[in-house]
């Protein structure tokens, strides 16, 4: 819709909102009126229309085979919308239209704004089915034409209520026509079905919607008082209610025809399934968090377990060989702890990298700096937690293996990030790899836990270079 506004007419862009805000609204249109709608907008020259937009209903079978969206029309060949247009008001006269041996009546309604006509509503009604209507689709067809008159003055749709259009309430999932009082006059099947499931034992039709809903409702006192306003229908708003085993969603739209409020039409939905389902997610993804807490302080738990045995180890191997422990444990602690503040399974794993960083860097405080640069982005857990332990592996390897006691210098790790893969370099300005180093056969055990994890786990590969001038250069790349 906005390239063929833009293309084709004058409108600006306050306009072209309006027009969208219509178009996210006219479904409800379509099926009160069991019609097709298409959109007409003049062109900037004003010699034809363009057809925007179109809508089909739920309700009835369709007017259009084809789809209208994109047709050009000259100036009077359509005279419903040159009345309309230029009058500003609802048209109706004309005989049926046949259209491939199907009758159909044409309408059209200005759509205003501000006081001006923007453009024409077609509505199409296919009356190939057309039979006695029931009392459902009487109603549907009094309010599809408050509505209709209420597009024609320019106070429909309503520019200050923000309503998600996808989750709101539509009207076969249940409808209630109320007067200006707020007294029931009519409530479909569906709804009254969903007022049952509230708890109410008597009809709707004849009551007081708003004081009935806030009867079924469980809470008392200042709340009330909002409640028979919302449900009364005095203000367009959407909201719930939930009372004795059942939660409805209801959607209210004041009808204000000729300008005075003479009812309102409130759309509702039977949610209580949904919300069920939601609290369970709910209570699932609570429970998933506390899980991956409670791992995180148990592998933190051995850690310090681990910490104090190194430190009670005469053999300087064995503490070593402890301490090498202790950060292998935190590195997955430190993904659990990630993955126990987040909704789902997935972690920003540039904030684990700097922190296994930090971890490994204090092995040699002061004398060889880490840093790292690209970024990893977020990755599911089953990936970061082994790249984690990887990481943490070739970190602790070029610092302890490239460097001697007293050298300095820098480890850096280079990420760069594909759509189907993730290539990490750790390279080191150290003293290089021994000569006929093969990385894949080494045998100490940090390179075999990388080739383990890398290729076994994660579907990578791995291999250990001499850097460009002095150094090692590890290269992995994962598939994501």
């Amino acid at each position: 819709m906005n390239d063929l506004v833009r293309e084709h007419t004058a409108l600006d862009h306050s306009d072209l909102e309006w027009l969208h805000l219509l178009v996210s609204e006219w479904q409800l249109l379509s099926d009160l009126s069991f019609a097709d709608l298409v959109l007409w907008v003049p062109t900037r020259d004003g010699t034809r229309y363009v057809s925007v937009a179109q809508m089909r209903p739920n309700t009835g079978p369709t007017s259009y085979q084809d789809d209208m969206v994109g047709h050009l029309v000259p100036r009077g060949r359509r005279p419903l919308l040159d009345a309309a247009l230029d009058e500003g008001r609802i048209v109706r006269e004309g005989d049926p239209e046949w259209r491939e041996e199907v009758p159909v009546r044409v309408e059209s309604i200005p759509v205003r704004r501000e006081g001006r006509v923007l453009g024409v509503i077609a509505r199409n009604t296919n009356l190939l089915t057309v039979r006695t209507p029931s009392r459902l689709e009487l109603t549907y067809l009094q309010s599809a034409s408050d509505l209709a008159q209420m597009i024609a003055a320019g106070s429909f749709p309503f520019p200050a209520e923000q309503i998600d259009m996808d989750a709101s309430p539509r009207a076969g999932d249940g409808l209630i026509r109320l007067d200006a009082d707020g007294i029931v006059q009519y409530a479909s099947p569906n709804a009254l079905s969903a007022y049952h499931r509230l708890g109410l034992a008597a009809d709707l039709v004849g009551h007081h919607l708003g004081k009935t809903t806030a009867e079924l409702a469980p809470e008392r006192g200042p709340v009330d008082e909002a409640l028979v306003k919302l449900a009364s229908g005095w203000a367009p708003r959407e909201f719930e209610v939930e009372g004795g085993d059942g939660v409805i969603q209801l959607r209210a739209i004041p009808l204000k025809p000729k300008g005075e409020r003479t009812g309102s039409l409130v759309l509702l939905r039977d949610v209580t399934e949904l919300r069920r389902r939601e609290r369970e997610l709910i209570t699932k993804d609570a429970t998933i968090r506390e899980i991956h807490h409670r791992v995180k302080n148990n592998l933190q738990t051995v850690a310090a377990l681990l910490r104090l045995q190194a430190r009670r180890m005469d053999s300087t191997s064995a503490r070593e060989a402890l301490e090498e422990a202790v950060r292998r444990v935190g590195s997955i602690a430190i993904v659990h702890e990630t993955l126990s503040q987040t909704l789902d399974e997935s972690v920003e794993f540039d904030e684990i990298a700097d922190r296994v960083l930090a971890m490994v860097a204090e092995i040699s405080p002061g004398r060889v700096t880490a840093r790292r640069s690209g970024r990893f982005g977020v990755l599911t857990a089953e990936v970061a937690t082994p790249l984690s332990m990887v990481l943490t592996e070739l970190l602790q390897n070029a610092l302890e293996h490239g460097f001697g006691q007293d050298e300095s210098g820098s480890v850096e790790v280079g990420v760069v990030r594909g759509r189907q893969q993730i290539t990490v370099t750790v390279q080191d300005d150290g003293r290089g790899l021994p000569e006929g180093f093969d990385a894949q056969q080494a045998g100490n055990l940090g390179l075999q836990i990388v080739r383990t994890l890398v290729v076994g786990e994660l579907g990578g590969t791995f291999d250990m270079l001499p850097a460009p001038g002095r150094g090692t250069s590890v290269v992995l790349e994962l598939p994501v």
